[in-house]
């Protein structure tokens, strides 16, 4: 189980007033699901999602994972958890150009000081549909294999969780359905949270809407179980 307890971010603001940029969010996760987290700009859900990543430290509250709470988290220990609980995955994919896809892939292994396994990267990459590219620099991919290698950067540290920030936001419709179709797929193995702008992406392919506004929670819906949509 995964849970946000009280969560609140305050930016201070140099001769200005402070910015409430989330307040005291409460929401509690499954071990599985596809979860969209939806919001206007400044509405607070991408500040959430770098919270529940230990990507920004809270003002207040806490994140816990399986009974650990992350309260009396050093350093260490946020460094830990993002590169054993958790993967991400973001709009412009952060891949290094002059690497090939196994080596981007390779680099998250390499983090978590393990060794750089082929066939543990192969798996991966067949998961996600790009066998047979692994050698392939990203320039010659197009952004929806570009994302995919991102997904399977993502997975190969076998996280819990897979945070996806915008994964759809430089792509056309038809890819971005086909990344959301993929991650709908990974989602019945782990718990996949989704920072969208798009509503009606979120309807099709989520298991539960959480919408925020003004850094605080105004909508939570669960949504009917639905099809895993093949693109």
């Amino acid at each position: 189980m995964f849970q946000a307890k009280g969560l609140s971010k305050t930016y201070h603001v140099k001769n200005g007033e402070d910015v409430h940029a989330l307040k005291n969010v409460d929401l509690t996760f499954g071990d599985t699901g596809m979860v969209f987290i939806l919001g206007k700009s400044g509405s607070g859900k991408s500040t959430l999602l770098h919270l529940l990543g230990g990507l920004d430290r809270p003002s207040a509250g806490e994140i816990v994972l399986d009974g650990v709470s992350s309260a009396g988290f050093k350093d260490g220990d946020w460094d830990k958890y993002r590169n054993q609980s958790v993967g991400f995955v973001f709009q412009e994919y952060n891949l290094l150009p002059e690497f090939s896809v196994r080596d981007n892939i390779g680099i998250a292994l390499e983090l978590q000081k393990k060794k750089t396994d082929a066939a543990v990267i192969d798996a991966v990459l067949q998961k996600v549909e790009l066998k047979g590219m692994e050698n392939r620099k990203p320039a010659e991919l197009s952004g929806g294999q570009r994302q995919r290698v991102a997904i399977a950067r993502a997975l190969v540290k076998d996280p819990k969780i897979v945070f996806a920030d915008e994964p759809t936001g430089a792509l056309d419709e038809e890819t971005g359905r086909s990344i959301l179709a993929l991650l709908k797929t990974l989602s019945q193995e782990k718990l996949v949270i989704v920072v969208t702008h798009d509503r009606d992406f979120a309807a099709a392919y989520g298991d539960r809407i959480i919408e925020l506004s003004d850094g605080a929670v105004v909508g939570d819906e669960v949504l009917p179980p639905q099809e895993v949509v093949q693109e």
